[in-house]
């Protein structure tokens, strides 16, 4: 009896052990999730307005988007750039998926020093684009072609550079560098924080493009999609949708915006 119960202490012990990282690991979605929504937001709607203009010019026509709220990169000699982003596709129907949780990095050579902060949007203008991303790891520029351009940059008119690319990348940066490359940066899917996000094992594609799973906190983030979103239509044919798709979503009023405030 005495060793049943000490058993059973032991395995209780381990569950209640278990939680608090489990719930740290759903923390630390929702913060990317809710920073993905500010992103979204500030890249929209501050800067040079003849470059929000192109910005959501373009998210009107695309098949999805890749969000990045902060990329690191530092250098001396030897550099490299990282972060954490999430996928969203629209369907036929106009209406923005749950996200799937990415990771970027890359490393480079040369002569470079500083330390520079941004935010990303890369829009994916193609079915190929998505189809790309949607491999457990793409290489940006390899697998995919990207045009490139710095949000707040003077890129007045840069939709031009989008002509024939399937992913066109923004950024919003701070910080010692000039500009931010994408160019060789690995894109891989984090299935455990997908795991985590939804309680279930789920792929990416089920995500994004079955729209077979929904987590209701990451509303604001479509919302605020699609509100910036609707000026435009998109200019290639849909995915096919799953019958049990989730049905479109009404874009919440701009009132409950996530602020910075809120994620302090």
């Amino acid at each position: 009896m005495r060793r049943t119960m000490m058993l059973l202490g032991v395995v209780a012990g381990f569950a209640l052990a278990s939680l608090p990282g489990a719930a740290r690991a759903q923390s630390e979605t929702q913060a990317l999730v809710d920073r993905a929504t500010l992103t979204v937001q500030e890249m929209l709607t501050e800067g040079d307005p003849n470059a929000t203009r192109d910005v959501t010019r373009l998210l009107g026509q695309a098949r999805a988007v890749v969000i990045c709220p902060r990329l690191f990169r530092a250098g001396f000699i030897f550099g490299g750039q990282g972060g954490d982003c999430v996928l969203t596709a629209r369907d036929g129907a106009g209406s923005w998926s749950s996200p799937a949780f990415y990771t970027i990095g890359s490393a480079s050579f040369g002569f470079q020093i500083g330390i520079q902060d941004a935010q990303v949007m890369m829009l994916i203008l193609t079915n190929k684009g998505l189809n790309a991303v949607m491999d457990s790891q793409v290489k940006l520029g390899a697998d995919a072609s990207v045009a490139l351009a710095t949000i707040g940059g003077g890129i007045a008119g840069a939709t031009t550079t989008a002509v024939g690319a399937d992913i066109v990348s923004y950024a919003r940066t701070r910080g010692l560098y000039a500009g931010i490359s994408l160019e060789g940066s690995l894109l891989s899917s984090r299935s455990d924080f997908n795991n985590g996000y939804y309680g279930r094992a789920v792929a990416t594609r089920q995500i994004v493009v079955d729209m077979q799973a929904h987590n209701p906190a990451a509303d604001p983030l479509r919302a605020a999609l699609m509100r910036f979103g609707a000026g435009g239509s998109s200019a290639m044919a849909p995915m096919a949708q799953a019958p049990g798709a989730l049905p479109p979503m009404q874009a919440a009023p701009s009132g409950g915006a996530i602020t910075r405030e809120t994620l302090r």
